[in-house]
């Protein structure tokens, strides 16, 4: 994917968030993910149902890189279970780390040059780090 290709989705994604939206309905997990750094804080909505994501949102305050990562997330993780879920979190971390790309992340490879602005990481990987929240969360619960 060339550099103009990962800012138009990247831009398109924080101009025109999916799944963007406050839920309130207990059943979904809540979760809060934030910098100690910059405005990004963002409230990740998961609603889990036999181990797969039903439903993902989130809603908050955050820099491009951070909404944009958010919505791609959600969209991409929808109706995916628990183990994928994992596999692709684990995936998206190392790609930010270091650049390596994997196919499974489709859009979100659109941050895989992430790895050369250590400022950005943070931002790139907050609502992930939300979502692995939700998770240990659900695991905890009786499901």
């Amino acid at each position: 994917m060339d550099s103009e290709t990962k800012k138009a989705i990247i831009m398109e994604h924080y101009s025109n968030p999916l799944n963007r939206d406050i839920i309130d309905d207990p059943n979904y997990i809540k979760v809060n993910s934030s910098s100690e750094t910059c405005i990004d804080n963002l409230d990740i909505y998961v609603l889990f149902k036999n181990d797969k994501i039903e439903d993902i949102h989130f809603y908050g305050e955050a820099c491009a890189i951070s909404t944009s990562a958010a919505s791609i997330m959600t969209r991409l993780l929808k109706n995916k279970t628990i183990k994928e879920v994992k596999e692709l979190i684990s995936e998206y971390k190392d790609m930010i780390d270091t650049g390596k790309e994997y196919d499974e992340l489709e859009e979100a490879l659109a941050y895989s040059d992430i790895y050369k602005q250590q400022n950005r990481k943070a931002c790139a990987t907050i609502p992930w780090l939300g979502l692995e929240k939700a998770i240990i969360e659900y695991e905890k619960s009786d499901n």
